[in-house]
């Protein structure tokens, strides 16, 4: 009598890595075809959709593997990373989210390399290209970049302002965590709701000029030392315009050119003094006109992010008090820090609902702590 046929054993490492793979893949392509809706371009489209067709290869493979040891297929949806990046493209632009996918892409360069059925497939080559081909998307946008700048597109050094998402996400949680404190640190003495809603208010407003202050103190030195550093620059070019070619000889040589191709890129350079000024800037002291940014902008959007902040933990202070007033403060700050820390999941790859949580974790831990104190110094005045 023959025995009916089994699926082969497979341990259980390997079928949490297809179906990890499976889920990367569903991801990939959805986000894919969540970039092409939104892209106006027909060739970016295009392009767009051309790769989700590589993810939904890439997918399938997974699922002939899970098959093939009789595993069911997993329940794969978008994650909520994915869903959040496709709501910022229709809204605000495929512009918008490229450099954090582009980010998320070169991560994704060698996942597939140490995968003996995924380098038979090809999928290393794969993801590869497609980290590629956002780096090109990225680098187009910005415009003509150096060393530098390409490196910093490429997501391997950020700069001193940082990814504007990490700045928007860090601006909201200083306001979230240091009021929130603030306001359960006084509640705990518990000196009466106008004294903790004045706490509050003012924490916010005193936090909010802060920050606004400091980034505009912090840009405005960062564009005067690069002012200053230009004019020492241009002195020395005028002066010794020798001794600045020979230093972009120098500079071009120890990047691996030849020293015939160094000079002649050097001498054609410093036959136009404002492009001579410009690379001379570049590459001696790695900076950039405009890095710094707008003063005035920065200043307002730290102000504005830390104002949102701090708004919350406050908002309930308005209309009630007590421990419903702590317990809706807590509440509503608990909400911005979850949102927070799941924003940072945009940058970082870690799973929203984990990074949202330590988020909260930390917020309420160090909340309880202030309310603590701020019960033990109320009751030690009373007495």
């Amino acid at each position: 009598m023959t025995e009916p046929a089994t699926a082969p054993k497979a341990s259980s490492d390997d079928i949490k890595r297809y179906i990890r793979n499976y889920r990367g893949e569903v991801d990939g392509g959805a986000l894919y075809r969540m970039l092409a809706d939104s892209e106006p371009d027909p060739e970016l489209a295009a392009m767009f959709l051309h790769m989700a067709e590589s993810e939904d290869g890439h997918r399938r493979l997974w699922e002939r593997k899970l098959a093939e040891f009789g595993v069911a297929l997993p329940n794969a949806r978008p994650s909520a990373r994915v869903k959040t990046l496709g709501f910022l493209a229709r809204r605000f632009g495929v512009r918008s989210v490229i450099p954090t996918i582009m980010r998320m892409e070169m991560a994704d360069t060698t996942m597939y390399d140490e995968q003996p059925e995924a380098v038979e497939a090809g999928l290393p080559e794969d993801e590869r290209d497609h980290a590629r081909t956002f780096r090109d998307i990225a680098i187009r946008q910005a415009g003509p970049m150096a060393g530098r700048e390409i490196a910093r597109v490429e997501g391997r050094h950020l700069s001193g302002t940082g990814n504007a998402l990490r700045a928007a996400v860090l601006g909201l949680n200083d306001g979230l965590v240091s009021n929130l404190l603030l306001v359960t640190g006084i509640a705990g003495a518990d000196p009466g709701r106008d004294v903790v809603l004045l706490t509050g208010v003012a924490g916010l407003l005193a936090g909010a000029f802060s920050m606004g202050l400091g980034e505009w103190i912090s840009v405005r030195s960062s564009a005067e030392a690069f002012e200053r550093q230009v004019e020492i620059e241009r002195d020395e070019l005028e002066l010794a315009p020798e001794e600045e070619e020979h230093e972009l000889v120098q500079i071009y040589r120890a990047k691996g050119l030849s020293e015939a191709t160094a000079r002649e890129a050097a001498h054609r350079i410093m036959a136009d003094p404002k492009v001579a000024l410009d690379t001379l800037v570049r590459e001696e002291l790695g900076m950039a006109e405009g890095e710094a940014g707008n003063p005035w902008t920065a200043a307002g959007t730290s102000f504005a992010l830390f104002a949102i902040g701090a708004v919350l933990p406050v908002i309930p202070w308005f209309f009630v008090g007590g421990n419903l007033g702590i317990l809706l403060s807590v509440i509503l700050a608990g909400l911005g820090l979850f949102a927070a820390g799941a924003a940072t999941a945009l940058v970082t790859g870690r799973g929203m609902a984990f990074s949202g949580g330590r988020m909260l974790l930390f917020g309420l831990v160090t909340a309880a702590i202030t309310f603590g104190i701020g019960r033990i110094i109320g009751a030690s005045t009373d007495g």
